[in-house]
């Protein structure tokens, strides 16, 4: 059985499974499309899972796909924990340009559903994290960008982490908010 909580961004939701556990481990219903869609009031259709595993100051994002491409999400952790960051991209929300930071990790179970227009991001705050997410449109490495983590307009507060932040190379060239074209 599934719960969910509206969260301050619009039509931004953290989904909370309920847990059964025992003397041999547990067992959570993670995804039901039925529940999914009642739930949100959308009819949404995940077609691809992806999954990365990161080491403590992995940061990854933040990312988002542009026009055709956009996509949902719905982000979990299975091992370890992130914090993960969501910013709103869409020029007409009401919570345009406000980011919202949450912490998943495997043992609360909580995910988290990215709606399209969002760039999405986290960092790894333990080792061999594993971090699992759905999609809702296939991805084009054409309509990809990348936000800097750091921009000064966001002002997302990210932990300190001992050596730093691990970046790919795409994103230390990250644009910074103003550069991008925003979502209508």
């Amino acid at each position: 059985m599934l719960k969910f909580k509206k969260l301050t961004l619009k039509d931004v939701y953290l989904i909370i499974p309920k847990i059964f556990e025992d003397d041999r481990g547990y067992f959570s219903e993670s995804y039901n499309t039925n529940f999914f869609n009642n739930a949100f009031g959308i009819d949404i259709s995940f077609i691809q899972d992806n999954e990365s595993k990161s080491n403590t100051g992995v940061l990854r994002g933040l990312h988002f796909q542009k026009g055709k491409t956009a996509q949902a999400k719905l982000v979990r952790v299975i091992k370890g924990r992130v914090l993960d960051v969501i910013v709103d991209l869409r020029k007409g929300s009401p919570t345009f340009a406000q980011h919202l930071a949450v912490e998943l990790n495997d043992k609360n179970k909580h995910q988290l559903f990215v709606p399209r227009g969002f760039a999405h991001g986290f960092l790894a705050l333990e080792d061999n994290t594993i971090f699992s997410y759905k999609e809702d449109n296939d991805y084009d490495p054409s309509g990809e960008v990348s936000i800097a983590y750091n921009d000064k307009d966001l002002n997302i507060e990210w932990p300190d982490i001992e050596g730093g932040y691990l970046l790919s190379e795409k994103d230390k060239k990250a644009l910074s908010f103003k550069e991008i074209e925003h979502f209508e």
